[in-house]
């Protein structure tokens, strides 16, 4: 793939006639001991800006696997990924990253947080990997910590935040380059009950308002509830 393709994937418009993300036919199947175990089965899907997606399905059905491939981490064994139209594992391993980076943000249920950073110096993380100054990295990670509710934190080490205030530090990290698409894996999971309600209405919010698109794998089924489209994986397929 050439640069100006590799360009184009990067600012191409997504508008709502048209899918962001589409899956066509992908598999995912590993080999353990020399037994071949099938994980995804022909999953097709469309997913477009603006949509809420929730994930659900029994422990060790995919979930995750799902989440891997949608954003660019590991290829499908079978079938092809299109983020705007185009194939995301023809794309060479430097534009892959730089799709990763600035257009696509994770939410994991661990925040994986660097505890001798303050919040403002996690946050800033993608934007220097994607080559802003430092003030301008500390400014974009000004704007987006004061989003999430932290503006009074953020010189807070990791490790003085709270659960709840930890995930948001996440989510301020997945957001700070404008991405279009969220991927959260059990983001609420690790946290009780009421922060894991203020997380999920945080990250609605920033659905509506943002109009950032956003898959979520989850247990949580009144969180599931209130996503705009719901699919379950039962033995590698949707339901």
């Amino acid at each position: 793939m050439n640069d100006r393709l590799n360009e184009s994937i990067l600012r191409t418009e997504g508008i709502s006639r048209s899918p962001m993300l589409t899956f066509d036919e992908v598999s995912k199947s590993f080999v353990h001991l020399g037994d071949t175990i099938e994980v995804l089965k022909g999953i097709d899907l469309e997913l477009y800006p603006g949509d809420s997606l929730a994930v659900t399905g029994a422990s060790g059905v995919g979930k995750s696997t799902l989440l891997n491939i949608m954003g660019s981490l590991d290829p499908p064994t079978a079938g092809t990924v299109k983020f705007n139209g185009f194939d995301i594992y023809e794309m060479d391993q430097r534009s892959l990253s730089r799709l990763r980076n600035r257009e696509i943000g994770f939410v994991f249920q661990f925040h994986h947080l660097l505890l001798e950073l303050n919040a403002l110096e996690n946050a800033m993380m993608p934007a220097l990997i994607a080559r802003h100054s430092r003030k301008q990295a500390m400014h974009m990670a000004e704007d987006v910590l004061c989003s999430v509710g932290l503006e009074r934190r953020m010189t807070h080490r990791a490790g003085e935040l709270s659960g709840g205030e930890q995930q948001r530090v996440a989510i301020a990290r997945a957001l700070i380059m404008s991405p279009r698409l969220i991927l959260g894996d059990e983001p609420t999971g690790n946290l009780d009950w009421a922060t894991g309600e203020e997380i999920a209405e945080l990250l609605f919010r920033l659905n509506r308002e943002a109009g950032v698109a956003m898959v979520i794998a989850t247990h949580n089924r009144k969180l599931a509830e209130k996503m705009s489209k719901k699919m379950e994986l039962i033995d590698g397929r949707i339901r």
